[in-house]
This record gives C-alpha cells, sequence and structure tokens, in this order.
C-alpha cells in the first residue's frame, strides 16, 4: 500500500512525526494528497502549499535585454554536470533563443532546439531536457530576475508604472521576495474558486477535531483564510527585510517616492525539478559513470 519512502516524503512534506506519518497513510491507503489533507485536519501539519517531489538535476537559467525577460529550466541526470560550463552554456542558449523568438509553447521551443539538444547530449554524454521557459516582454516598465542558489531557484518579475532606478530597485526586492517566500499568487483575488473552497474545507475540519461551537467555526474560518493569503498572495506576504511591512506597502512606498504609479503586474517562480522523480544513484557511483565516460 506504501513504502518507508513515502512515509519519509510525506513526512518532509508536513514535518508531522513518523508514527503519525503512517497512520495517516494507512487511513487513506496510501494517497499522498489525501494524507497531506488527513494530517493537515488534525491539526499535526500546517503546510497548505502542494508539496511537490523535488528531484532531476539541472538549472534555471535567466536572461534580461532591454525590457524583455526569460527564465528557462533545462534538466538533465546528474548534478556533476548541471555543475559543468558547457551544460551552463547550453542553457544561457536556450534562454537567448527565447528571447529572440516568439516562441509560443514548450513543445515549439524543443523542436525549435531539437539538432543542438542532440548535440549537446552527445557532446556532455547525458540526457538533456529543455522543460519548460516563460518570457515576459514589458509594455510600460521593466523586468527583473534572480537566480538563487546557483541555479536551484529562479524568479522574473515585472514591475510596471515606469522604467526609473526606483522601479528597479523595486523589482530586485521583490524577486529576492518571490524567491524566499514562495508566493504562490499575486493578490487574494487569483487564488482558483475550488482552492478556497478546498482550503476551507479543511480549516472547518481543523476547528471542529479542536472542539470548536459551530456557531464559531465560519469565523474561524474566515479568519485562518486570511492568514493563508497573508502567506501565499505576495502583496499580502511580510516583506523579509522588513517583516513590519507587506510587500504592498513596500510598493506603496516606492511609488510615493517617486511619484509614480508602481505595480507588480506578473511573477514567476521555478524551482529545479519540482514534480520530477529523483534519480536513486548515489556519489559513489555517479563519479563512477562518469569515469568510464
Amino acid at each position: 500500500m506504501f513504502t518507508n519512502s513515502d512515509v519519509m516524503e510525506l513526512r518532509k512534506k508536513t514535518g508531522a512525526g513518523v508514527a503519525d506519518c503512517k497512520k495517516a497513510l494507512i487511513e487513506t491507503d496510501g494517497d499522498m494528497e489525501k494524507a497531506v489533507d488527513f494530517l493537515r485536519e488534525k491539526g499535526i501539519a500546517t503546510a497548505a502549499k502542494k508539496a511537490s517531489r523535488i528531484a532531476a538535476e539541472g538549472i534555471v537559467a535567466a536572461k534580461i535585454e532591454g525590457n524583455i525577460g526569460a527564465l528557462v529550466e533545462v534538466n538533465c541526470e546528474t548534478d556533476f554536470v548541471a555543475k559543468g560550463d558547457q551544460y551552463k552554456d547550453f542553457v544561457m542558449d536556450v534562454a537567448d533563443y527565447v528571447i529572440k523568438n516568439d516562441v509560443k509553447d514548450i513543445a515549439e521551443l524543443v523542436s525549435a532546439k531539437e539538432s543542438e539538444t542532440v548535440a549537446a547530449t552527445a557532446k556532455i554524454g547525458e540526457k538533456i531536457a529543455i522543460r519548460r521557459f516563460v518570457k515576459y516582454v514589458s509594455e510600460n516598465g521593466i523586468v527583473e530576475s534572480y537566480i538563487h542558489m546557483g541555479g536551484k531557484v529562479g524568479v522574473l518579475v515585472e514591475i510596471e508604472g515606469c522604467t526609473c532606478d526606483a522601479a528597479k530597485e523595486l523589482a530586485h526586492d521583490v524577486a529576492l521576495q518571490i524567491a524566499a517566500a514562495k508566493p504562490l499568487y499575486l493578490t487574494a483575488s487569483e487564488v482558483p474558486a475550488e482552492v478556497l473552497e478546498h482550503e476551507k474545507e479543511i480549516l472547518r475540519a481543523q476547528a471542529l477535531n479542536e472542539g470548536k461551537k459551530p456557531e464559531i467555526i465560519d469565523r474561524m474560518v474566515e479568519g485562518r483564510v486570511k492568514k493563508y493569503y497573508d502567506e501565499f498572495c505576495l502583496v499580502n506576504q511580510a516583506f523579509v527585510k522588513d517583516p513590519s511591512l507587506t510587500i504592498e506597502k513596500v510598493v506603496k512606498s516606492y511609488a510615493d517616492k517617486m511619484g509614480k504609479a508602481l505595480s507588480i503586474k506578473r511573477f514567476t517562480r521555478f524551482e529545479m525539478g519540482e514534480g520530477l522523480e529523483k534519480r536513486n544513484d548515489n556519489f559513489a557511483e555517479e563519479v563512477a559513470a562518469q569515469m568510464k565516460k
């Protein structure tokens, strides 16, 4: 029904104890997402993000040219290759192609770069896969990027309103915020109705399990929904550099200082390998494999 690896994965996702994770998997017939909800309803886990299995190797890279920005993720088989200059050059070439061309979707990008990918695979000695990309073209503002931990996390953000130094400084601060705080949405209005309803169901179950009276549960749920917004909606988040301020207030302070109507138009955050299955090679095997090549 489930394995020790599943228990460890659930523990990593929720922070719950091993015994609680085992019980949750038993109660949900090994369904990982239902087990997460089970633990949250019991008040044992507080994680609300859709946890993903961070897995395949590779890097996230960004390129900015004027008012155009691109963020790409390219995967390979081992961390050993991901740290190599040849691989990094190939990834930046992919980002450059996105900047300079009107690429509609990932299938078109993979097709356009197929011959180069095959050549890089043969040269480097590992399977290489262009996984995803995003491209921003700002008409009335600037695009900023931030790459964290050598390509483990990448952010692209657009600030609308002006191309002034204040907008650039704001964009940098917001990009750092997104990398660190992992927002899922820009504003509360962007949270899908089905996601919000699912969250409310979990919060109601929490309140019932805590023995709260039915007449006050709705008020409690609404209060906890606000906390959800504060955690997962960018403009509601506490600023990592000064938690006394929200991002919304930080944007307003920059706008007031410059006399410009600055705003965050959109953002994308890629975490390398999220949602992909992890290879089980250990380090010794990886080195031995490289030596054979």
